[in-house]
Order: structure tokens, then sequence, then C-alpha cells
């Protein structure tokens, strides 16, 4: 082989092990959405045990309400070296009442994701914009005003 095939080929293999680097990465995390089960659970109809049975164990269960079991489900894509983006997002919340049956089945998806920058100097809430001095004064005279009255006998 001659010094110049070498060269082109060395050359050729850099440029398609770099092209390889470069492509898009599809990912899936989380819960493997079934349709045809998801839209099987019904209030009323099901309980715990057959939720469980349906779709399997949740992805995780409702932290200040135990009967909230939470389904989620996420596709992300990434380039290169860049932060993976999420694609689609179903997020499937079976309530149940006290007794353990279905009371409520809701989905959402994309319109629930938030992007959060954790390197930003702020994080953008929902609320008032208040400033330091209202926060701090801002309750002056409105603490204890509904509840002065003494009751009378």
């Amino acid at each position: 082989m001659s010094l110049r095939f070498r060269s082109t080929a060395l050359i050729g293999l850099s440029l398609l092990v770099l092209a390889g680097g470069c492509t898009r990465v599809r990912d899936h995390r989380g819960y493997i959405m079934d349709e045809t089960l998801a839209t099987a659970i019904k209030p009323g109809v099901d309980n715990r045990a057959s939720v469980e049975a349906t779709l399997g164990r949740p992805t995780f269960v409702g932290q200040f309400d135990s009967r909230d079991w939470y389904y989620v489900s996420r596709f992300t894509r990434q380039l290169a070296f860049a932060m993976p983006g999420p694609t689609n997002v179903t997020v499937l919340q079976v309530r149940f009442d006290p007794q353990g049956n279905v009371a409520s089945v809701q989905r959402s998806g994309m319109e629930k994701v938030a992007s959060i920058d954790p390197a930003n100097d702020k994080t953008p809430t929902l609320g008032r914009n208040r400033g330091f001095f209202r926060e701090l004064f801002g309750n002056i005279g409105t603490v204890g005003a509904g509840g002065m009255s003494v009751p009378t006998e």
C-alpha cells in the first residue's frame, strides 16, 4: 500500500468516527405506556389490585397523598454532547378513593414540562414580584386585624 492511500484512509476513517459522534441519540426513560391498557382503566370499575394487574407498579406514589399513583413515560433526544431534551412526555395519574377504588384518571404531557436553568441567578416562580422591603414590612397592620374583636358573653 502506498503512503498516500494510507493517509487518505486514515483521514476518511477519522471523519467517519467524528461524524458518528454527532448523531442524535434517542432514549426512553420510565414507564412504557401501552395506550390500550392505559385507556382500559375506568373510574368506579377498577380498584388498586386491578390497576396494578393491568399497568403494573406505578413509577411513583404521591408524596403527600398515597392515593395518587403516577405512571411517567419520557422520550428524549440528544445531539453530540448537548444535554438531552424531552421530545414526548406522558404522565398518567390514577387517583383512588379511601376504599381503594379508582376515583379519576388524568393524563398530561409536554404542556407540564418546565425548563429550569439551575446555573442562572434567578429561578422563575409563579406569584407576585415583590421587593425586599415589601416582603419584610408588607404584613404590618394586616396581621391580627380580623381577630382583634373581643367576644361578648
